[in-house]
């Protein structure tokens, strides 16, 4: 496993989950938005040690409920699996953030997963505008029927950029997503840096009231995160 970054508490990478969070070093998406650009190289200095991270692990048993793996992009990291087991043999249950650039690697991590936070970057037709790599819309809707088959507990979310997403796009998306069986989605606004530093949520203008009404009878539950 290579390891770009550790949290050893937190409560929103799984909701309603006390969690440990381990970031895994690699992606093979470049998505312009993308918050944790650190971890996009395969490799880079100051990787954490995998058998730290289940060093602490074994401090927080009782304490935590589970760990999750994000990125990155965890599928891209062959041991994943085996990484799961090991955390799930401390009592721990194991989440998962991941966008489905390896359909037959997910198949192989979900048996071992109870919750999955799953990633749709724009209409599956539209990827390449976002991720900047061509036949990722097909390898995202292989994973994503495959995680809707598996009943493994899941959230599908979509981050908003204005410039990427317009209302029409996330309407379109929402639909599909809705027929494919996706029960519990989430929108929330990509944040950037301006120049003075702070934060600003330029997504959160198309995240209004009658989109969300649009959406709301399309699913069981719709989070919208502005």
């Amino acid at each position: 496993m290579r390891v770009g970054g550790f949290v050893g508490l937190s409560t929103c990478d799984w909701p309603g989950e006390l969690a440990a969070t381990v970031f895994c070093q690699g992606c093979p998406w470049r998505c312009s938005y993308c918050h944790n650009r650190h971890l996009l190289p395969a490799a880079r200095d100051g990787a954490i040690r995998w058998d730290s991270v289940v060093a602490f692990m074994r401090t927080r048993v009782g304490l935590l409920d589970g760990l999750v793996f994000s990125g990155g992009e965890p599928t891209l990291q062959r041991g994943l699996a085996a990484a799961a087991r090991e955390i799930r043999a401390l009592g721990f249950r194991i989440g998962l953030h991941t966008a489905g650039p390896y359909p037959d690697r997910l198949s192989e991590i979900l048996p071992l997963v109870d919750w999955v936070g799953f990633d749709v970057k724009a209409p599956f037709h539209d990827y390449a505008r976002v991720t900047g790599v061509a036949g990722g819309g097909e390898r995202a809707r292989e994973s994503l029927r495959r995680l809707l088959a598996s009943g493994v507990a899941h959230e599908v979310r979509t981050t908003v950029h204005p410039d990427l997403l317009d209302t029409a796009s996330l309407t379109d998306l929402a639909s599909t997503l809705a027929d494919l069986g996706a029960r519990h989605y989430a929108l929330q606004a990509c944040r950037e840096t301006n120049a003075a530093g702070r934060a600003t949520p330029p997504g959160a203008a198309i995240l209004g009231r009658p989109l969300s009404e649009t959406l709301r009878n399309r699913f069981q539950t719709l989070t919208i995160r502005a």
